[in-house]
Protein backbone atom coordinates (compact mmCIF):
# COMPACT_ATOMS: atom_id res chain seq x y z
CA UNK A 1 0.00 0.00 0.00
CA UNK A 2 1.24 3.40 -0.95
CA UNK A 3 1.43 6.35 1.40
CA UNK A 4 -0.87 9.08 0.70
CA UNK A 5 0.03 12.80 1.36
CA UNK A 6 -2.31 13.85 4.43
CA UNK A 7 -4.99 16.44 3.07
CA UNK A 8 -4.12 20.12 3.79
CA UNK A 9 -6.92 22.79 4.14
CA UNK A 10 -6.82 25.72 2.33
CA UNK A 11 -8.70 28.77 1.29
CA UNK A 12 -9.95 31.09 -1.70
CA UNK A 13 -11.94 31.99 -5.18
CA UNK A 14 -13.87 28.46 -6.89
CA UNK A 15 -14.70 29.24 -10.21
CA UNK A 16 -16.91 26.85 -12.95
CA UNK A 17 -17.27 27.86 -16.48
CA UNK A 18 -19.91 26.18 -18.08
CA UNK A 19 -20.90 25.89 -21.75
CA UNK A 20 -24.53 26.40 -22.14
CA UNK A 21 -25.71 24.41 -24.61
CA UNK A 22 -23.46 21.58 -25.04
CA UNK A 23 -25.42 18.71 -24.18
CA UNK A 24 -28.05 19.47 -26.63
CA UNK A 25 -25.81 20.37 -29.27
CA UNK A 26 -23.62 17.11 -29.59
CA UNK A 27 -27.25 15.43 -29.00
CA UNK A 28 -28.14 17.08 -32.00
CA UNK A 29 -25.24 16.53 -33.97
CA UNK A 30 -24.69 13.01 -33.28
CA UNK A 31 -28.57 12.39 -34.67
CA UNK A 32 -28.25 14.20 -37.65
CA UNK A 33 -24.96 12.62 -38.56
CA UNK A 34 -25.96 8.94 -37.10
CA UNK A 35 -24.85 7.62 -40.72
CA UNK A 36 -21.76 9.15 -41.00
CA UNK A 37 -20.78 9.95 -38.02
CA UNK A 38 -17.83 8.32 -37.00
CA UNK A 39 -17.63 6.39 -39.48
CA UNK A 40 -14.04 4.96 -40.69
CA UNK A 41 -13.05 6.04 -37.28
CA UNK A 42 -13.67 9.76 -38.22
CA UNK A 43 -15.04 12.23 -35.47
CA UNK A 44 -17.56 14.91 -36.16
CA UNK A 45 -16.27 18.30 -36.64
CA UNK A 46 -18.25 19.16 -33.80
CA UNK A 47 -16.11 17.82 -31.22
CA UNK A 48 -13.24 19.79 -32.10
CA UNK A 49 -14.81 22.79 -32.00
CA UNK A 50 -15.68 21.87 -28.45
CA UNK A 51 -12.19 21.06 -27.67
CA UNK A 52 -11.44 24.59 -29.00
CA UNK A 53 -13.86 26.09 -26.73
CA UNK A 54 -12.79 24.71 -23.68
CA UNK A 55 -8.94 25.28 -24.75
CA UNK A 56 -10.09 28.79 -24.67
CA UNK A 57 -11.53 28.62 -21.22
CA UNK A 58 -8.27 27.34 -19.60
CA UNK A 59 -6.14 29.23 -21.53
CA UNK A 60 -7.63 32.66 -20.28
CA UNK A 61 -8.55 31.27 -16.61
CA UNK A 62 -5.04 29.41 -15.83
CA UNK A 63 -3.65 31.93 -14.47
CA UNK A 64 -4.49 33.57 -12.36
CA UNK A 65 -6.31 30.09 -11.91
CA UNK A 66 -5.62 27.12 -10.99
CA UNK A 67 -7.19 23.97 -13.25
CA UNK A 68 -8.51 21.67 -10.98
CA UNK A 69 -10.17 19.88 -13.87
CA UNK A 70 -12.35 19.87 -17.09
CA UNK A 71 -15.88 18.38 -16.14
CA UNK A 72 -17.55 17.94 -19.37
CA UNK A 73 -18.49 21.02 -20.79
CA UNK A 74 -17.27 22.76 -17.27
CA UNK A 75 -14.05 24.15 -16.38
CA UNK A 76 -12.85 24.48 -12.69
CA UNK A 77 -10.59 26.38 -11.54
CA UNK A 78 -9.63 27.69 -8.15
CA UNK A 79 -7.09 30.17 -6.40
CA UNK A 80 -5.48 30.32 -2.70
CA UNK A 81 -6.29 33.55 -1.45
CA UNK A 82 -3.24 34.81 -1.48
CA UNK A 83 -2.81 34.27 -4.76
CA UNK A 84 -7.02 34.84 -5.85
CA UNK A 85 -7.49 38.00 -8.40
CA UNK A 86 -9.44 40.31 -6.97
CA UNK A 87 -11.79 43.66 -7.57
CA UNK A 88 -11.52 44.94 -11.16
CA UNK A 89 -9.38 42.66 -11.97
CA UNK A 90 -11.02 38.98 -11.18
CA UNK A 91 -13.96 40.75 -13.23
CA UNK A 92 -11.59 41.89 -16.58
CA UNK A 93 -10.59 37.86 -16.43
CA UNK A 94 -13.86 36.55 -16.66
CA UNK A 95 -14.80 39.05 -19.52
CA UNK A 96 -11.85 38.47 -21.07
CA UNK A 97 -13.18 34.58 -20.90
CA UNK A 98 -16.74 35.22 -22.02
CA UNK A 99 -14.98 37.47 -25.03
CA UNK A 100 -12.57 34.97 -26.14
CA UNK A 101 -15.02 32.29 -26.20
CA UNK A 102 -18.03 34.40 -28.05
CA UNK A 103 -15.11 35.01 -30.93
CA UNK A 104 -13.78 30.88 -30.64
CA UNK A 105 -17.43 30.38 -31.67
CA UNK A 106 -17.95 32.85 -34.46
CA UNK A 107 -15.17 31.92 -35.71
CA UNK A 108 -16.04 28.36 -35.78
CA UNK A 109 -19.31 29.17 -37.24
CA UNK A 110 -17.59 30.75 -40.68
CA UNK A 111 -15.64 28.02 -41.25
CA UNK A 112 -17.71 25.10 -40.27
CA UNK A 113 -17.37 22.27 -43.05
CA UNK A 114 -21.18 21.22 -42.66
CA UNK A 115 -24.17 23.41 -43.22
CA UNK A 116 -27.05 20.98 -41.46
CA UNK A 117 -29.51 22.26 -39.09
CA UNK A 118 -27.59 20.61 -36.01
CA UNK A 119 -24.27 21.81 -36.48
CA UNK A 120 -25.52 25.58 -37.12
CA UNK A 121 -26.37 25.60 -33.37
CA UNK A 122 -23.19 26.25 -32.33
CA UNK A 123 -24.27 29.98 -31.90
CA UNK A 124 -26.51 28.50 -29.35
CA UNK A 125 -23.30 27.78 -27.39
CA UNK A 126 -22.85 30.30 -24.80
CA UNK A 127 -20.98 30.57 -21.31
CA UNK A 128 -21.76 31.21 -17.86
CA UNK A 129 -19.59 31.60 -14.87
CA UNK A 130 -20.33 30.54 -11.14
CA UNK A 131 -18.02 32.59 -9.09
CA UNK A 132 -17.90 31.29 -5.12
CA UNK A 133 -15.10 32.10 -2.48
CA UNK A 134 -14.71 30.13 1.47
CA UNK A 135 -12.35 27.21 2.84
CA UNK A 136 -11.96 23.96 0.85
CA UNK A 137 -9.71 21.14 1.89
CA UNK A 138 -6.97 19.31 -1.01
CA UNK A 139 -6.66 15.62 -0.99
CA UNK A 140 -4.63 13.38 -3.15
CA UNK A 141 -6.96 10.57 -4.75
CA UNK A 142 -5.77 8.25 -7.61
CA UNK A 143 -2.63 10.50 -7.69
CA UNK A 144 -3.97 13.58 -8.85
CA UNK A 145 -5.14 16.83 -6.50
CA UNK A 146 -8.66 17.31 -5.35
CA UNK A 147 -10.64 19.66 -3.86
CA UNK A 148 -13.67 18.40 -1.55
CA UNK A 149 -15.90 20.17 0.92
CA UNK A 150 -18.68 22.10 1.60
CA UNK A 151 -18.40 25.17 -0.45
CA UNK A 152 -16.90 22.91 -3.87
CA UNK A 153 -20.18 21.29 -3.68
CA UNK A 154 -22.14 24.63 -3.26
CA UNK A 155 -20.29 25.74 -6.43
CA UNK A 156 -21.21 22.67 -8.49
CA UNK A 157 -25.00 22.89 -7.47
CA UNK A 158 -24.98 26.73 -8.15
CA UNK A 159 -24.54 25.17 -11.61
CA UNK A 160 -28.84 24.53 -11.53
CA UNK A 161 -29.52 27.95 -10.10
CA UNK A 162 -32.16 30.89 -11.53
CA UNK A 163 -29.77 33.25 -12.40
CA UNK A 164 -30.26 32.58 -16.17
CA UNK A 165 -33.91 33.64 -15.47
CA UNK A 166 -33.00 36.50 -13.29
CA UNK A 167 -30.98 38.09 -15.77
CA UNK A 168 -33.45 36.75 -19.05
CA UNK A 169 -30.37 34.85 -21.18
CA UNK A 170 -28.15 31.89 -20.88
CA UNK A 171 -24.82 34.01 -20.55
CA UNK A 172 -23.85 35.25 -16.77
CA UNK A 173 -22.24 35.36 -14.30
CA UNK A 174 -23.25 34.54 -10.89
CA UNK A 175 -21.20 36.34 -7.46
CA UNK A 176 -22.18 34.60 -4.18
CA UNK A 177 -21.74 37.11 -1.56
CA UNK A 178 -19.04 35.39 -0.35
CA UNK A 179 -16.99 36.13 -3.18
CA UNK A 180 -18.31 39.61 -3.36
CA UNK A 181 -17.18 39.95 0.21
CA UNK A 182 -13.63 37.59 0.28
CA UNK A 183 -12.52 39.20 -3.33
CA UNK A 184 -13.67 42.90 -3.37
CA UNK A 185 -15.95 42.49 -6.07
CA UNK A 186 -18.42 44.78 -6.67
CA UNK A 187 -22.58 44.52 -6.16
CA UNK A 188 -23.49 47.16 -8.82
CA UNK A 189 -25.67 46.12 -11.43
CA UNK A 190 -26.33 42.52 -10.27
CA UNK A 191 -29.50 41.16 -9.78
CA UNK A 192 -29.93 39.49 -6.35
CA UNK A 193 -30.59 35.55 -6.47
CA UNK A 194 -31.30 33.02 -3.37
CA UNK A 195 -30.08 29.26 -3.87
CA UNK A 196 -31.23 26.17 -1.84
CA UNK A 197 -28.07 24.73 -2.15
CA UNK A 198 -27.23 23.24 0.94
CA UNK A 199 -29.21 21.92 3.62
CA UNK A 200 -28.03 23.93 6.04
CA UNK A 201 -28.70 27.42 4.92
CA UNK A 202 -29.07 29.44 1.30
CA UNK A 203 -26.79 31.62 -0.45
CA UNK A 204 -26.71 34.04 -2.16
CA UNK A 205 -25.33 36.26 -4.15
CA UNK A 206 -26.07 38.18 -7.66
CA UNK A 207 -26.41 37.46 -11.57
CA UNK A 208 -24.65 39.75 -14.00
CA UNK A 209 -25.65 39.33 -17.34
CA UNK A 210 -22.77 38.86 -20.04
CA UNK A 211 -22.43 40.36 -23.39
Amino acid sequence: MTTQEAPTASAGALVLADISGYSAFLQAVAYEHRNDAFAGGKVPHAYAVISSLLDGIVQRLVPPFTLSKLEGDAVFVYATDNSAPRGQALLDCIGACYADFRERVATAHSVWPCECEACRRIDQLDLKFILHAGPFVMQTIAGRDELVGPEVVVVHRLLKSSAGDAVGQAAYALVTDAASEWLDVPADGGIPVVEECLPSAPVSGRAFALR
